[in-house]
């Protein structure tokens, strides 16, 4: 399950790269002694031949639908997807706003992804009586489809490129200048396009600024659960596997799209294959990879590798100590973490490889030539020279202005220090209140109005939050900032006072009613003034120091963010006035299409295959957790199908945020669903090794064989069934 991404959907850890603030796509589950050992045997540097150029070699890359290298395939694979056949893939496929991805697989509307990705829908419709989670779901009718409170999809439909209007926006200006007039322009071309609550627009940055396009997407707000096995299946191995192969999770789940209150019928989908997949078989990923770091500077991945990763280690393993200790207060308790836990637990251990691979000298050095060649290349040639030779020193200068700023607005503006629910909701109210009222183009671009229907969706979700929870996180964070600026920070005084952290959250968390989600509509609805008069203990609480939280953030878009974007985008100017376009962009949320094929590899003295059996489930099992099987499979043994593959490994280029997604066959059927990584799949954020990188899938014929077998889930059956007879 360690799909590092934001599968989970807690919006509980925020995690800062720059140039941005980004919801933590790295968070999900599990480190131990083990792993740590195993990391530190990654030899990163015995493979540097990947390092020798940017251009995508092998099955690397995580290509846009709109320039797909459909004839670089045909050379590789005797395959060339046809336009009609990008179309198909695209359409089918699902992004999950929270940090997943997804597949239709019905004309029923019916949506296939991991149950990592759907753990906070199945943990938000489950209480102390009906835990869905432990024991698993499945609606056997479809009445009893159980809404998700707070689940947005999005489905892809069109793709403009607005470079030029960017460009135009941002000509001639100096960075601050620059940084505003491009957020403007963003908001300005997506209110335009999304003409209804039921479009979704935004603005896309490839290349660090290089190219800018507009992604309209169907925006879907009804997702219902279907199905969900037990945890104990779905994270078998729990942290012990966790990146590791051979694996043995069902780790998927079932939603359906709901449209005026019936399921969403549609013509493009993708139908679930029966058949087992062949070694070297040609397979795709379709989905929406988080963030890679591949093209960025090596002065941003210093800080990285010196400051950043380093002190979100430290972070997290307190986090997870909490968390833990937490979970055996009460089985109520544990109930209601096990997200978070697992967030903070997977959290930990990506950050953990990505760490190991930036300190290896010989991987570093690797980055640090193919920054070399570039920028010999630009300085000999006069004309490059002047228009982008100082880039990578203004990147440089920004990254040391960072330095002193970053635990400030990591913990302040970033929300580090502030790890709670009910805080969210009540900054989301209190800045709605400041910023709805000014023009469009002026606000802050979460507030922007092509954003409004997924603020709102926030604000109205009916999901619980629990005190306990609340408090004891909160806690932790406040802590957590009086220890990053000090006891005697100016703004640390101000948000103490004279309380401890652990008083000052359970006063915040008790006395507010914004768990109530009439309250927060009341207040929404009422605007600045019903805000302003508000005396909610947590309204006035961030009302009171929000003006310090927005210097802060002011501070760095025009000191660090500003030069970073105007600097990035003349980079990649360089880049393709030097090596051309033929290459693919860093991740960014966006849909992407990999290629690969069904292969296992080589570690130190012996071979991986590339796939597991059922039967292998059993061999490991041991009955005690995390390998302990639930009673369902036992009982089930003597009906299964030992032989067939449960999960399988493909040289599918994948990072966070492609838990979900389908991998799929040249018939554009889905065979499996992609749900984890390998360990050295954990440098793939700065590189992609062909020889050893792996994305992990269940596949689907394990699905079928379980829901005919295991959960006696025939309405389902004969759906999916169906759609292989389209």
């Amino acid at each position: 399950m360690g799909s590092r991404d934001a599968g989970w959907g807690s919006g509980r850890s925020f995690f800062v790269f720059l140039p941005g603030l980004y919801l933590s796509w790295l968070d999900l589950a599990g480190c131990g002694g083990m792993m740590m050992k195993r990391l530190w045997q990654l030899t990163w540097g015995m493979l540097l031949s990947v390092l020798v150029s940017w251009s995508a070699r092998a099955d690397e890359g995580m290509w846009t639908f709109n320039d797909f290298p459909s004839a670089k395939v045909q050379a590789q694979y005797g395959f060339s997807p046809s336009p009609e056949w990008l179309d198909q893939v695209r359409l089918s496929s699902i992004r999950l706003a929270g940090g997943c991805s997804a597949s239709l697989v019905s004309p029923d509307g019916l949506v296939l992804t991991n149950h990592h990705c759907a753990h906070h829908c199945i943990e938000q419709v489950s209480d102390a009586r009906h835990d869905y989670v432990a024991k698993g779901f499945l609606a056997k009718t479809r009445g009893e489809e159980r809404p998700c409170p707070a689940m947005e999809l999005n489905q892809l439909v069109a793709i403009t490129d607005v470079t030029a209007r960017i460009g135009a926006a941002t000509q001639g200006l100096a960075d601050r200048a620059s940084n505003e007039a491009r957020k403007a322009a963003m908001s300005r071309i997506e209110k335009e396009c999304a003409d209804g609550d039921g479009v979704r627009c935004e603005v896309v940055t490839l290349y660090h600024g290089g190219r800018y396009e507009l992604y309209r997407y169907r925006r879907f707000q009804d997702a219902r659960l279907v199905f969900a096995p037990e945890f104990p299946i779905a994270f078998f191995g729990g942290d012990p596997d966790n990146f590791n192969f051979p694996r043995y999770d069902l780790d998927f789940a079932l939603l359906r799209i709901y449209q005026d209150g019936k399921p969403l019928r549609v013509q493009t989908f993708m139908p679930l294959s029966p058949d087992p997949l062949r070694e070297g078989e040609l397979v795709f990923v379709s989905g929406n990879p988080g963030g890679t770091n591949r093209r960025i500077s090596v002065a941003q991945l210093e800080f990285e590798r010196d400051v950043n990763l380093p002190r979100r280690l430290l972070y997290t393993a307190e986090l997870r100590g909490l968390l833990g200790q937490f979970q055996t207060e009460s089985a109520e308790r544990k109930r209601i973490s096990t997200a978070l836990l697992f967030s903070a637990e997977n959290s930990y251990k990506a950050r953990v490889g990505r760490l190991l691979a930036l300190q290896d000298s010989a991987f570093f050095a690797g980055i640090t030539t193919k920054e070399k060649e570039l920028r010999a290349r630009v300085n000999a040639d006069p004309k490059l020279r002047a228009l982008y030779g100082a880039a990578w020193d203004e990147i440089a200068k920004a990254m040391a202005a960072f330095r002193p700023l970053r635990d400030r607005y990591t913990m302040v503006e970033a929300g580090l220090g502030f790890n709670s629910e009910l805080f969210r909701l009540a900054r989301l109210l209190v800045r709605a209140g400041d910023e709805l009222p000014k023009p469009n183009e002026q606000r802050l671009r979460e507030f922007s109005d092509a954003r409004l229907p997924a603020l709102k969706q926030q604000l109205y979700s009916k999901a619980p939050i629990y005190d306990d929870l609340e408090i004891a996180t909160l806690a932790f964070s406040l802590t957590k900032l009086r220890e990053a600026l000090g006891a005697d920070d100016p703004f640390v005084v101000k948000v103490l006072g004279k309380s401890s952290p652990r008083t000052l959250a359970t006063r915040l968390v008790k006395g507010s009613w914004l768990r109530a989600m009439n309250a927060r509509q009341r207040l929404f609805d009422g605007g600045q003034a019903a805000v302003l008069a508000s005396t909610d203990p947590l309204i006035r609480f961030v009302r009171d120091w929000d003006p310090d939280a927005r210097a802060v953030r002011k501070v760095y878009e025009d000191r660090v963010e500003a030069p970073l974007n105007r600097n990035g985008e003349l980079i990649a100017k360089a880049y393709f006035a030097v090596y051309g376009t033929g290459t693919y962009p860093d991740a960014t949320f966006t849909a992407r299409l990999s290629y690969g094929q069904v292969m296992g590899w080589r570690e130190a003295d012996h071979e991986i295959f590339p796939w597991t059996t059922l039967g292998g489930a059993f061999d490991r099992a041991t009955g005690e957790d995390p390998f302990k099987l639930p009673a369902t499979w036992l009982q089930a043994k003597p009906a299964l199908d030992l032989s067939t593959p449960f999960n399988v490994a493909t040289t599918n280029d994948i990072i966070g945020g492609n838990s979900g997604s389908p991998l799929i066959d040249r018939q554009a059927r889905v065979v499996g669903v992609i749900f984890d990584g390998n360990l050295p799949s954990l440098a793939g954020d700065y590189a992609f090794v062909p020889a050893v990188n792996r994305s992990i899938s269940v596949a689907s014929p394990a699905i079928f064989e379980a829901l005919a077998k295991i959960y006696g889930a025939k309405a389902l059956l004969e759906e999916l069934r169906a759609g292989t007879n389209k």
